[in-house]
């Protein structure tokens, strides 16, 4: 079994997605959903559930993915050392994101580093806002990307960037045709949130009170991934970053409105132990990403 399979598939399950996971392999949506297929006929296990929308992964397919990601791991570290390179102390940038951190941009930034570096790497992973911390704390990881970045004693945090928060519907929805809603026309809409133990669901949470709005909470998701697919198939509405929609209102899957003057932004930031000395290559990489506006869409 190739490397390569088992990388594609661990990206569909990282990032919730058939699309977003090719995309992160440079190969077609059909290829990426015939490997898994692939995977399963190997296995003789379903490793995804497709019956319910948005899809998950089965019990089997978790212990799978766990256990791939794992051996991707490791296989990195031994690659390095066989092939005799200087990479892992001090060419190898590890970074940690949250799920919804523009994939495209990411991938546009670890392109032009890797331009600009040809003898570093990125080694880049989305996880759980919770994991991100856990993982900077650590050590695990040189530098984690999060939204509303807490303040914490054990971390430095370098603020990155504002994104407006826009109402994300089916392009079908009542409010898609409007260029700007206020927060009262979200009144008794179904919506489609996030887990409740995550910041951003508060900071929704809190927006949406503040101006006298009840929504009716639907179904809740741990990613955004996960809350653009139920909105795709019109569970509800959503309050997302403008800027992880920008597949989505390319292909036309969805809508995407802002509210009418308000600024209600996601807050990116990098973040780091506090008191480690970052070596040139990790200090490299957070210029590269604070100038990402345009460095990185020049790649």
């Amino acid at each position: 079994m190739q490397i390569d399979t088992l990388k594609i598939y661990c990206d569909v399950v990282r990032l919730h997605s058939f699309s977003r996971g090719a995309e992160a392999n440079n190969v077609l949506q059909a290829t990426a959903s015939l490997t898994v297929q692939r995977l399963e006929k190997h296995l003789g296990a379903t490793l995804i559930d497709r019956s319910c929308r948005p899809w998950k992964p089965t019990r089997e397919g978790r212990i799978f993915y766990e256990g791939c990601r794992e051996m991707l791991e490791r296989y990195h570290v031994l690659e390095c050392e066989v092939r005799g390179r200087q990479m892992a102390a001090d060419s190898v940038v590890r970074v940690a994101a949250i799920y919804s951190v523009n994939l495209r941009d990411m991938s546009r930034c670890v392109q032009r580093f890797n331009e600009l570096r040809p003898q570093a790497r990125v080694a880049l992973e989305y996880l759980h806002p919770r994991r991100v911390y856990e993982r900077v704390l650590s050590d695990e990881v040189d530098l984690g990307i999060i939204s509303f970045p807490q303040s914490h004693r054990g971390l430095t945090v370098i603020p990155w960037r504002h994104e407006p928060m826009v109402v994300a519907c089916h392009p079908r929805h009542r409010l898609a045709k409007k260029k700007r809603i206020t927060v009262k026309e979200l009144a008794g809409e179904s919506f489609v949130g996030f887990d409740a133990d995550l910041v951003i669901r508060k900071k929704v949470d809190t927006f949406v009170r503040e101006h006298g709005v009840e929504v009716k909470v639907v179904l809740t998701f741990d990613n955004i991934e996960a809350v653009k697919r139920a909105v795709e198939v019109g569970s509800g509405v959503a309050i997302l970053p403008r800027t992880t929609l920008e597949h989505e209102l390319q292909a036309g899957t969805l809508a995407a409105v802002p509210f009418s003057g308000l600024n209600f932004v996601r807050p990116l930031g990098i973040v780091y132990r506090h008191g480690r000395r970052l070596r040139p290559t990790t200090e490299a990489f957070i210029e590269l990403l604070k100038n990402s506006g345009n460095t990185c869409r020049g790649a």
